[in-house]
């Protein structure tokens, strides 16, 4: 990791004992969509989506007996992680604070950004002026939501794989 705002999904993906323990969980084997459900409920299953979403489990198909079609599991991606950044003191504390924000106000800045992108996504750096968000900022409120997904320049919202 070389960007700052990379910290915020590291600590998020970590910041409920349910999140910790799935991922946990998931260093040691591979699990089904189903199997994390079962085993941590609701809070497991939106913990995965998102653990998929920043790139932190890997996917691939497996037969399971009695099943027509194959199920996706999931398994850690990374045993390690390398954190390599500089940044000024601002940039940490602007991060730090994303990853520490309560839900609410995070809520409410996510649904800007969200109205901001639009069904088409748009550029970072329009939806960062039209909002009046520093780059760093804008960048960790991305990286910490579930519903929005920063993709090369641009700001798109994240189409839930498991909805019709």
């Amino acid at each position: 990791m070389n960007e700052i705002s990379e910290l915020v999904p590291i600590l998020r993906a970590v910041d409920t004992p349910v999140k910790l323990r799935l991922l946990q969980s998931l260093s040691d084997t591979w699990l089904t969509f189903d199997d994390v459900e079962r085993e941590f409920g609701k809070e497991g299953a939106k913990a995965l989506t998102l653990f998929e979403k920043l790139k932190l489990v890997d996917t691939r198909w497996v037969a399971r007996e009695g099943r027509r079609t194959p199920d996706k599991s999931y398994h850690s991606y990374y045993s390690t992680i390398n954190i390599n950044t500089t940044a000024p003191l601002n940039e940490i504390s602007e991060i730090l604070a994303i990853a520490n924000m309560p839900d609410k106000a995070y809520a409410k800045l996510e649904a800007q950004i969200f109205t901001a992108a639009g069904d088409a996504g748009r550029f970072f750096s329009d939806i960062a002026e039209e909002l009046g968000m520093s780059g760093t900022r804008l960048k960790g409120l991305v990286k910490r939501s579930d519903k929005l997904e920063y993709r090369g320049h641009r700001i798109e919202r994240l189409h839930d794989p498991t909805s019709p």
